[in-house]
């Protein structure tokens, strides 16, 4: 059994990705933190709190998939050491393989991809310029996790990314 962390900025395709996995691996977890945060009461007022509160039910929902024996997939722009190290411990803890992937592209494509996303309901308003600071802040933070495997993704080329997250977990 795997936990897979498909960590990358916005609109490089995590989600897109994540189901796919999920689909073609019954019966992986698509355990997209987004979606959940949104069952959270009030969570466009209150980001922050929604978020940890969504992290927080994701632990549970991937302890007890890993636990039953089942690979979890959990696509989430992860800047911060906080959630991967939770992610880890609980990998460890499961005996689960953790594989912690990060889709990536230029500053300029993400901004584009971006710019040409279709927005989702659970998705928070975001603008251009917020992205441009977590494709930053995420390219700093990839320092400090060298064994990150990077997959480098082209707009459009969702099979070939696919592909890619496929060899890497090989």
């Amino acid at each position: 059994m795997r936990l897979i962390v498909l960590n990358g900025p916005p609109a490089i395709g995590k989600s897109t990705l994540a189901a796919r996995f999920a689909e073609d691996h019954p019966p992986a977890l698509n355990l997209d933190i987004d979606r959940i945060r949104v069952l959270v009461g009030g969570w466009r007022e209150r980001p922050r709190e929604s978020g940890e509160a969504a992290r927080a039910l994701a632990l549970a929902a991937a302890r007890a998939h890993l636990t039953a024996g089942h690979d979890v997939v959990v696509p989430q722009l992860l800047a911060r050491p906080d959630f991967l190290l939770q992610l880890e411990n609980l990998a460890h803890e499961t005996g689960a393989a953790l594989h912690e992937l990060v889709l990536w592209d230029s500053r300029d494509n993400v901004l584009n991809r971006f710019a040409d996303r279709v927005p989702r309901p659970e998705h928070h308003e975001t603008t251009a310029a917020e992205v441009g600071e977590f494709y930053d802040h995420l390219e700093a933070f990839l320092a400090e996790r060298p064994r990150a495997r990077v997959i480098t993704t082209a707009a459009g080329h969702v099979d070939e990314a696919y592909r890619a997250v496929l060899a890497a977990l090989h």
